[in-house]
């Protein structure tokens, strides 16, 4: 652990083993994913990211925070609070992690999918059409999304949405949503290692 103006902040690794660790989301190929890089973010940094995010999930995981900050490990640019990965930027965009969802229930850009979808969609797959049970009517193409197990309602990935919401329920061929994050990848492992 190293010591910083802004509090104690922690280097944190994880190895990636075998090919069984390749997925779209996973950005790392038998490697070392590490938090480098890290800086606190400014209030004003804070409150646009807590925008973003709010105006796309219904939930403010930020607000009246000062303590966020922004890291990289590998390709992933990353929001932590409280040495916790709550968020994520894809490109520009602020979107919430499996584990911040988790923490902060997200009322919007949700698509449900079906239990025989579940374990593909925690090895990694692309959430496909048929799958899919429920989806936000608001979703558009291009639009980040979270998507959710029918019975517990609890997130299992973020990806981008290669379907509007209505059509997503109604199509019955081809991809939904892109997966970008899942339950078990790198970046999921990487909350998990401890952090001395």
């Amino acid at each position: 652990m190293r010591e910083s103006g802004a509090g104690a902040l922690a280097d944190v690794s994880i190895r990636v083993e075998g090919s069984s660790a390749l997925s779209t989301s996973s950005r790392v190929a038998d490697g070392v994913l590490r938090i480098h890089r890290r800086r606190r973010l400014r209030r004003k940094e804070i409150a646009a990211y807590s925008e973003a995010i709010a105006a796309a999930l219904g939930v403010d995981p930020f607000g009246g925070r000062d303590d966020i900050d922004l890291a990289e490990a590998g390709d992933w640019r990353l929001l932590l609070m409280d040495n916790q990965i709550q968020g994520l930027l894809l490109g520009d965009r602020p979107f919430l992690s499996i584990r911040g969802l988790l923490a902060h229930p997200a009322l919007r850009r949700f698509v449900t999918v079906d239990m025989g979808a579940v374990r593909f969609i925690y090895n990694g797959a692309d959430a496909m059409a048929p799958g899919i049970t429920d989806a936000d009517p608001s979703i558009q193409i291009g639009d980040l999304v979270w998507v959710r197990d029918e019975r517990n309602l609890r997130p299992l990935a973020i990806g981008e949405a290669l379907l509007a919401g209505p059509e997503m329920v109604a199509s019955k061929q081809g991809k939904a949503v892109r997966s970008i994050h899942h339950v078990g990848d790198p970046l999921w492992k990487l909350d998990e290692s401890p952090q001395e």
